[in-house]
Order: C-alpha cells, then structure tokens, then sequence
C-alpha cells in the first residue's frame, strides 16, 4: 500500500472522528434519532458536526486525485507528498472548526485544495 492510498483510507475514517467529537459526552443523546439531536446542538458539538459533513463532501475529489494520479503514473513520491499534504491540512481544518478560529479554517481549506488540484496536475 502506498501512503497515498493509506492516505485515502485515513480520510475515510477521519469523518467519524468529528462525528465523535459531536456526541462527546453523548450529554442527551438520542440514538433514535441522532440527526434530529445533532441539529440541536450548539457550540463545538454544532462546529464538530458541521467539520463531518465537510470532512466526508471532501473525499469525493480526493479519492479521485489520487486514484487518477496513480493510474496515470505519475511520481509517487509527488503523489504521496501532496495526499500528506491534504491529509494535515484537513486534521487541522477540523481542529480550526471545533476550536471556533473560522478564519484560519478557510485558510487550511485552501492549502488542502491547491493540494488535491496540484494532484492532477502530476497527470
């Protein structure tokens, strides 16, 4: 396995980290209906949860990337630095989310992007 494709199955699972980080506590929770709860909610759980549905709408174009970049023979040690590239940008991205610092979030955004672009331009 390269460290892009662990990359892709990090990113997988990092979803599920935020969405952890939202029922932290589980303060309430209803498992019964966990969207309804979760729309309730305010604060870090609120920002946490939003960082999952932006985690998960990322993987799409990554997976891609980096599957694409690979197909097409591109250097792999480019396509692994640019899929570790994304990987921190999008660590930090949710820890600017939960920790409320929106400014620096769209920051980090853009760096993870220019990554994920700058993976079909290795093609």
């Amino acid at each position: 396995m390269t460290i892009a494709y662990a990359c892709i199955l990090f990113m997988g699972l990092l979803p599920y980290v935020a969405a952890g980080i939202a029922k932290k506590g589980f303060q309430g929770y209803d498992n019964a209906m966990p969207r309804q709860w979760l729309a309730k909610q305010t604060g870090f759980r609120a920002r946490a949860n939003a960082a999952q549905a932006n985690l998960f709408e990322s993987l799409p174009l990554f997976f891609a990337a980096v599957i694409i970049a690979s197909v097409a023979n591109a250097p792999q040690d480019r396509i692994d630095l640019l899929a570790m590239g994304f990987v921190l940008a999008r660590i930090t991205y949710l820890v600017c989310y939960v920790a409320n610092w929106p400014t620096t979030r769209s920051i980090v955004w853009s760096f993870g992007i220019i990554c994920v672009v700058s993976l079909f331009f290795q093609i």
